[in-house]
């Protein structure tokens, strides 16, 4: 599972616009009738034709859903002040799920989720002949993956040994009935945004350390239908707009560098201005060139500062992840904290929420937010741990034991098998000092253990976590600025090339109080069922141990040629020893 700012697929950095997200909510509006929507009245008039026959095949399907995505979206690249790309896309995605056998047992059962599901592409034109087609295949292919999965289902159940979770396979749900305006087209100027990108991405010019680098506009508007034999009918539209700035460069060692900048906002108009955007390029490629000059950090263990961002991330990664429902049923996961509900997991101090209502933090728009799940129910407010005493889990329909009910996070990437997944993950903390104080906090600490230094962790790019009990029940973060802070007084030491590890009950219990203001880190979020828009919020916070390890880096050397237009006139590159370039 990895949480990140951005999807990167190598440099050129062109990042797509993920089509898959769940719905994010909207105002109501004027309710409308579905028979006003094409889409959704002949996924209706399907669905109740195709449960007609198949609840009376043999097996029976006694559940089925449509969902559908369908979106427009705009992706503007720049780098070095030309065009990479400027492209429009439209596309409709189907899923059906088709549950064979009874809310008790079905083919979902264990390991074979994936048998529930099947997807594919839906025709782009409010043609219900072409869409009842295309459907009616989906649905027959699925029944024809489910039904002999229940049957192996089946088999297993009664050769295994009895598995400690007993709970039922899917929660009987009251249907749901939302209709929404759909979301308007996408409002901008595509050539005023193509010249800002081009300007944008032309600063980066200046800084011969920056050796890559592309600025990304994204801009999404879709909507999404479900519709289910428990008469659930829903239509949502959502919004959204992001600004991406990525930048890279090499170590003389061979250590690839890198810094992303993501914002993101309803509109493209929200987005920041030119001004806001010049100066975070600037910030990056001074950051870059320090960071080329840095020393590699050692391997430590010792207290440690983490900025909000940073924190948030190490609590998507230890926490949210670990309470997602399924992995607290799944005999293949680590099951960390299954059996501590109602025993204290981490400090008093502490509580966590997930709540995908909830659409801002400090400012900040989240990413994590929508109104429904991707099965359909409604997403709520779930407090996971109150004053570090663990309550509850993340919910999807598929009961746990003693949690038999969805709370509205069943999430999932277009065409995949919804699971638990976190929204809006928030940390809060009654034991605060003010953020300028946590420097010297942190100094205090490192004297209080006779360590020379502390590390303060001010940004990081992302982290992911193992959790099945196969594997070592680690977590890592992965920072991208970070400093020593010496006890001595000495100034802060930027440092490179290490990265946060660590196990979650130990981890979790060395956070020695917080900072007074909350931050947040907007990202992408990969896991069984695919890639979803997620956020986590958190203040700074200190350790009185984090321990990190050496990051592992390509040994290729920077560029021999430096970048066109940045030789002074008539200047010789300086010879080596064995007569080539540096």
């Amino acid at each position: 599972m990895r949480m990140n700012n951005v999807k990167r697929f190598g440099l050129p950095m062109l990042v797509a616009v993920v089509l898959a997200m769940s719905p994010a909510a909207s105002p109501s509006g004027d309710k409308a009738s579905d028979a006003n929507d094409p889409l959704l009245g002949t996924m209706q008039a399907e669905l109740q034709r195709a449960s007609a026959r198949l609840s009376k095949a043999d097996p029976p399907a006694y559940f089925l859903s449509y969902s559908a995505y369908d979106g427009d979206s705009l992706t503007i690249a720049a780098s070095y002040g030309s065009l990479l790309t400027s492209f429009t896309n439209r596309m409709r995605r189907a899923g059906v799920i088709v549950r064979v056998g009874s809310p008790e047992l079905d083919n979902t059962h264990g390991q074979n989720r994936r048998s529930g599901i099947t997807q594919s592409i839906l025709p782009l034109e409010d043609n219900p002949d072409a869409l009842s087609r295309s459907l009616w295949w989906l649905t027959n292919r699925g029944y024809r993956s489910s039904a002999p999965a229940f049957l192996k289902v089946k088999t297993d159940t009664a050769v295994r040994s009895e598995e400690e979770d007993k709970s039922a396979d899917f929660a009987v749900e009251p249907p749901q009935v939302r209709i929404d305006a759909r979301a308007p087209g996408l409002a901008l100027n595509r050539q005023e945004w193509e010249t800002r990108l081009r300007r944008d991405s032309a600063w980066f010019r200046e800084h011969p350390e920056v050796y890559e680098s592309e600025v990304v506009l994204q801009v999404q508007t879709s909507g999404f239908r479900f519709t289910s034999t428990e008469g659930s009918r829903l239509a949502e539209p959502s919004r959204l707009a992001r600004l991406v700035i990525e930048a890279s460069t090499r170590a003389d060692d061979g250590m690839e560098l890198i810094r992303v900048e993501t914002y993101q906002a309803p509109t493209p108009s929200d987005l920041p201005g030119d001004t806001a955007v010049h100066a975070a390029v600037e910030k990056m490629a001074a950051d870059l060139k320090a960071l080329r000059s840095a020393p590699v950090a050692e391997p430590f263990a010792g207290p440690a500062l983490l900025s909000g961002r940073a924190a948030a991330v190490f609590f998507h990664e230890v926490v949210g992840h670990r309470l997602e429902g399924h992995r607290q049923r799944d005999e293949d996961e680590g099951q960390t904290f299954t059996k501590k509900v109602g025993q204290q997991v981490m400090p008093a101090f502490l509580s966590v929420v997930d709540d995908p209502a909830v659409p801002v933090v400090a400012g900040e728009k989240l990413s994590g937010t929508y109104s429904f799940d991707d099965e359909g129910q409604p997403a709520e407010r779930v407090d996971l741990i109150q004053s570090g005493v663990l309550r509850n889990f993340l919910m999807s329909r598929m009961p746990i034991k003693g949690f038999s009910k969805s709370n509205g996070h069943g999430r999932a990437q277009a065409g995949l098998m919804p699971t638990a997944r976190q929204g809006n993950l928030i940390v809060t903390s009654t034991n605060t000092v003010k953020e300028s104080e946590l420097r010297q906090r942190l100094i205090d600490e490192a004297k209080k253990q006779g360590k020379p230094y502390g590390l303060y962790f001010e940004d990081v790019q992302g982290g992911f976590t193992l959790t099945q009990r196969g594997m070592p029940q680690a977590i890592q973060v992965l920072p991208v600025i970070v400093w020593r802070v010496y006890a001595d007084g000495r100034p802060d030491e930027l440092v490179r090339g290490v990265d946060i590890v660590g196990t979650p009950l130990a981890a979790l219990n060395r956070i020695l109080l917080t900072g007074d203001a909350m931050h947040v880190f907007n990202g992408i979020c990969g896991a069984e069922s695919g890639s979803v828009p997620v956020s986590a919020s958190a203040p700074a916070m200190l350790f009185s141990e984090i321990e990190v390890q050496k990051r592992d880096h390509s040994h290729e050397r920077p560029p021999l040629l430096p970048p066109p237009g940045t030789e002074a006139p008539g200047a010789v590159p300086p010879a080596r020893a064995q007569g080539g370039w540096r």
